[in-house]
């Protein structure tokens, strides 16, 4: 990191502020809940905005709907290939993925694991889902305060990764801790240093080495290790690649339906005539369920490096620079959908939204989080018809998964 970049805790009225001043990639913005209106300026002025200094190097910010669908949609001029984020990178302990690579090897890895998530294996998966579900919300705490994103939201995902994984129902909490381990930096409170979270991440790897052992002798199964194991793009993968994979999809299956869950409750809180709307028609939920994914954008961003010169907005990529489409800020854009800045649970053409990106690299289990959503507010709807948010929200110091820590809400009795 270089020490000539001051690092701001504090943020002023982004009007006030120059645009090449602006830390878009400071996680301590989107902590405090400030970044909006900084990205409304930016798409009011400089829709694609170069920042000359980082902590990572310099970056394009892509702020407005369609020029991130532009970069997303042309993955023969944008590369996915190593890094998907803005953070800094650690050259000595590189994981890839398929997320991080392009054609043709990223199509057949994510080829290998698709079936699981296919429309029959989710059909399969909705009464697991919804059994788990009543279990959960039947045993939360009535007229009292607690953590929702510790006992629901945490809880569900946590429960549906160790299905796809087959993973040891006991050790399941292993899950949520490497999927927040893998997407923190040094300011998160999760390790002190850079090689305490590579060991970490390293007992990840040995637990799941311990699984694939065991499944890769065994007739081929429906869980993403037996996949993995077998698949003919991804039986030989050396190990880091295995760590890697295992990452992406902890991470995409936890992080972004998690806050998914915890950002509904607080939408519908922020706006309770929305959440009068719902108790009066309770069949709106299918229709809410990917207003509530735009509206709380998981993932703020991803990066991409331009594979050749080209224009982008109006400005001058040149081959080697580094792309940030940043969903959070293209999901308010006022010109792609209209009234962005409103919570609307009956939004014509909700699924008009950025959060599951575009084109190759499109969310693989974007209908399993779906659907994850929707059963949860059906099962909540018919329990529970108002669940009141008691306390601030404590917002996730990251820059790249827009994620809730804390919600406190009460049950009335």
């Amino acid at each position: 990191m270089s020490e000539a970049i001051q690092i701001s805790t504090e943020f002023p009225d982004p009007y006030a502020v120059p645009l090449d001043k602006f830390e878009l990639w400071n996680g301590a913005l989107y902590e405090q809940d400030k970044h909006w209106a900084f990205f409304e300026r930016l798409r009011k002025e400089a829709p694609v905005h170069y920042t000359a200094e980082s902590p990572a190097g310099p970056f394009w910010s892509v702020t407005k709907y369609q020029d991130i669908m532009s970069v997303d949609t042309h993955h023969e001029i944008y590369s996915s290939e190593g890094s998907i984020t803005i953070d800094d990178q650690d050259p000595e302990f590189t994981i890839p993925m398929f997320i991080a690579m392009d054609p043709p090897k990223h199509d057949v890895q994510r080829m290998t694991v698709s079936p699981v998530v296919a429309p029959a294996n989710l059909a399969l998966l909705e009464g697991t889902i919804r059994e788990r579900v009543i279990r959960i919300l039947e045993s939360l705490p009535r007229d009292e305060p607690f953590n929702w994103v510790q006992h629901v939201s945490i809880e569900l995902t946590t429960q549906m990764l160790a299905t796809l994984f087959d993973f040891p129902w006991e050790d399941r909490h292993l899950l949520t801790y490497w999927s927040d381990l893998a997407t923190a930096d040094l300011n998160s409170g999760l390790f002190e240093t850079e090689d305490e979270q590579r060991a970490e991440l390293l007992k990840c790897l040995e637990y799941f080495t311990r699984l694939w052992n065991e499944r890769v002798n065994e007739p081929g199964g429906n869980d993403l290790i037996s996949m993995l194991a077998h698949g003919e793009s991804t039986r030989n993968m050396d190990p880091m690649e295995y760590l890697g994979n295992l990452v992406l999809l902890i991470v995409g299956g936890n992080d972004t339906t998690r806050n998914s869950i915890s950002g509904g409750v607080l939408a519908l809180n922020q706006n309770p005539a929305e959440y009068d709307k719902l108790r009066k028609n309770p069949s709106l939920i299918g229709n809410m369920v990917p207003e509530i994914i735009r509206w709380q954008s998981p993932v703020a961003h991803m990066a991409r490096t331009a594979l050749e010169d080209t224009e982008l907005g109006g400005k001058p990529i040149k081959k080697g620079e580094r792309v940030a489409m940043w969903y959070i800020s293209g999901n308010r854009d006022e010109d792609k959908i209209p009234n962005a800045n409103q919570f609307m649970i009956d939004r014509p053409n909700a699924r008009h939204h950025l959060s599951f990106g575009f084109g190759i690299h499109r969310c693989l289990g974007n209908r399993l989080g779906e659907m994850q959503l929707r059963v949860i507010w059906e099962e909540l709807m018919k329990r529970y018809p108002k669940i009141d948010v008691v306390g601030d929200p404590k917002f996730l110091k990251s820059s790249f998964i827009h994620g809730i820590r804390e919600l406190p809400v009460r049950i009335p009795g």
